[in-house]
């Protein structure tokens, strides 16, 4: 086989003989061939744990995960039960900065992020491996958005928190997402910020009395500790987390990790967008870790703030120093390097695929500048949208199909459809895909699944991935997570793949690399070390 056929590339970071693997040139680090046998996961499970593949068509996730719908239709208390929580972690004695110093001295920072994991099945255990493989040296890991699914249960966290990631080094911190929030964030605030629920303000609302009524008839109570259990979860654990709040921030001498909560609908309180403003004006460069991507899907996305304003408003702010935005909520990764009218590039990144189904990307449009400041030839996302269409087409031929094939797009042929799919303008990364010839079956085939059933916005087709999910390879499982390093005016940021194949549970395929470094003028100059 030849070099790009075998999935060895070459880092231009001064390793050129150093062997890469990456789906954006091999077929065989897309786990599509060389695939002889998944990886085994059973002594990764505790004794007697058989996890049950986690399926969001089944009625008991949706009606555990009914507070959303209340959030969205009825009301949404998550802000002034946001500023409770804080509240209760003040008369606690808490620093009214939130800030965790305890690397405030560290010229150097690492840490892994893992987005959106807490499904508890095979998915979210066959990233286990590959993550720990590059947990070397790290100062702790960072969860961004949906620790726990579907309803941020306090008592779920033994299988799908406290035992998986019981040898990650150094503690672990954690930004809620909208699944944390379904439980009013007991679960979330408990194990991570040890928090005390009797401390908490009583409960105000503005909301009219018929509202609170049909929202009080429905909602979703957290439930009663198990105390037993929980002693026995935390026991797993050496290291505790030692944050602050459901927001906060993580100090070195080389960069400031900020983490917001955007709660259940994407937004920030009154409170927490003051506390986003003052710690934006520390005087060093900044990471902003969110559970909503600012930048998804070849948009840009708005997180407003309660009162006025936005979070991409104080980002974009020269003198705020952002470099990266990393988001979680979205169940791949991407990456665009917005470019601002002022020169200046801050990576946007989504990086929520830690564990939770994966989210196809064969629907993202064509990235254009006007519309999220960068283009395609910049932009990055895992899986490839050809990869993504031939592993859908896979699940979608079994499911509805029947497994006669009539509905599957060969993974050979995906990457030159799409191309066709997004007007000729996006050309197949990998040399062997790039003269592939489309068989007519395989375009009827890819016709149908962009369209078919209903329309593009059907209700199929907004809950496509979740319908199709799946946990177990073959497909390839097209999981990822990250690892930052950053040091004085440099930071590098890698994301790295979990495919399910034995052949990369302990040297998991690279996707994505990046480097920046901060100039004379302040600015920040990006070179993209993987091509």
């Amino acid at each position: 086989m030849s070099e790009l056929e075998t999935g060895v590339a070459t880092d231009r970071a001064g390793a050129a003989d150093k062997p890469v693997l990456s789906s954006r040139t091999s077929r065989a680090a897309a786990g599509w061939i060389d695939c002889h046998e998944a990886a085994s996961l059973t002594d990764l499970y505790r004794e007697d744990y058989v996890p049950k593949a986690f399926r969001w068509v089944d009625p008991r996730p949706i009606w555990q995960s009914r507070n959303d719908r209340i959030a969205r239709w009825i009301d949404d208390p998550t802000d002034d039960e946001r500023v409770r929580w804080v509240e209760a972690q003040r008369r606690k004695g808490v620093d009214t900065e939130l800030t965790v110093t305890r690397y405030a001295q560290n010229t150097t920072l690492t840490f892994i992020v893992l987005g959106d994991p807490g499904e508890g099945d095979a998915s979210q255990y066959h990233v286990l491996r590959p993550a720990l493989s590059k947990a070397d040296e790290i100062d702790f890991t960072y969860i961004c958005s949906d620790v726990i699914y579907p309803a941020g249960d306090i008592n779920e966290y033994y299988d799908k928190f406290y035992w998986p990631y019981q040898k990650l080094p150094g503690p672990i911190y954690a930004i809620p997402g909208n699944h944390d929030w379904y439980d009013g964030l007991h679960g979330f605030m408990a194990h991570f910020c040890g928090a005390d629920a009797d401390l908490r303000p009583p409960q105000s609302s503005k909301t009219s009395r018929w509202r609170r009524v049909v929202r009080d008839r429905f909602w979703r109570r957290p439930s009663e500790p198990e105390q037993d259990l929980i002693e026995e979860m935390t026991k797993l654990r050496k290291e505790r987390s030692d944050q602050p709040g459901p927001y906060f921030a993580i100090d070195s001498e080389p960069l400031l990790v900020v983490g917001i909560d955007t709660g259940i609908q994407g937004r920030l309180d009154q409170e927490q967008g003051r506390w986003l403003e003052q710690i934006s004006k520390v005087p060093k460069p900044k990471i902003l870790i969110s559970g909503k991507p600012l930048v998804v899907d070849a948009r840009e996305k708005t997180i407003p703030i309660g009162g006025s304003g936005s979070v991409k408003e104080i980002v974009d702010r020269p003198e705020h120093q952002y470099i990266a935005v990393i988001g979680g909520d979205i169940h791949n990764f991407q990456r665009y390097p917005v470019k601002l009218d002022d020169g200046r590039t801050i990576q946007h990144i989504v990086s929520g695929a830690a564990g939770a189904y994966t989210k196809a990307t064969h629907k993202i449009p064509k990235v254009e500048a006007a519309k999220c400041g960068c283009t395609e030839e910049e932009f990055r996302c895992y899986p490839r949208r050809g990869d993504s269409l031939a592993a859908y087409s896979r699940l979608y031929d079994k499911r509805v199909g029947f497994g006669r094939g009539y509905l599957v797009v060969p993974y050979q042929q995906a990457p030159a459809i799409m191309r066709e799919l997004l007007d000729g303008n996006v050309e197949p990364t990998r040399r062997a895909d790039v003269d592939e010839e489309i068989t007519q079956q395989a375009w009827k085939a890819a016709k149908r699944i962009t369209k078919f059933p209903g329309s593009a916005q059907g209700p199929f087709h907004q809950s496509f991935s979740e319908i199709l999910d799946w946990n177990d390879p073959p497909p390839p499982l097209f999981k990822s997570f990250l690892r930052v390093e950053a040091s004085e005016g440099e930071v590098e940021i890698r994301c790295y793949a979990a495919t399910g194949c034995k052949e990369h549970q302990d040297n998991p395929p690279l996707e994505d690399h990046i480097k920046g470094r901060r100039q004379g003028d302040g600015n920040w100059s990006w070179e993209v070390v993987l091509e």
